[in-house]
């Protein structure tokens, strides 16, 4: 098995991208030029330079999980620190937690899905699927 991104003979012409690179800047996975979005978080159905159908893609919610994790949490524990430290009217909080809480959620959703569309890509990250036994194996052996 080969690892990387290519194992059919079309895909051999399109070179190893880094899902990092390509995914961060929203750019397709395989060409690196076309575009990956079409509004702010809803992928186009394909490549509009090399064609690459991106029905392969389902991030489901790890961009959110992650802006969650990363951005929200402590966004809501500033919140609540200048709450206990200075009981601020609550003003306050809209002027100050409320646009920290998201200037650091919203903006790293789209780099994180498309990072998570590459990735996919670069890695053929798919369904679990069970396993088929081995073609020489015979089911009528005793054990």
């Amino acid at each position: 098995m080969s690892d990387g991104p290519a194992s059919t003979a079309s895909d051999r012409q399109w070179p190893r991208l880094s899902p990092v690179r390509t995914g961060i800047r929203g750019r397709c996975p395989r060409c690196g030029k076309g575009r990956l979005f079409e509004g702010f978080l809803k992928l186009r159905e394909g490549c509009d330079v090399c064609g690459l159908d991106y029905s392969f893609a389902d991030p489901a919610d790890g961009p959110a999980f992650f802006v969650i994790c990363f951005g929200c949490v402590p966004s809501v524990v500033l919140a609540i620190m200048i709450e206990i430290q200075f009981s601020p009217p609550y003003w306050v909080h809209l002027v100050v937690s409320l646009p920290f809480m998201l200037l650091t959620c919203l903006p790293p959703l789209r780099p994180l899905k498309g990072w998570l569309v590459a990735s996919q890509f670069f890695y053929k990250a798919r369904e679990g699927r069970l396993a088929e036994p081995h073609p020489t194996a015979k089911s009528d052996d005793p054990a």
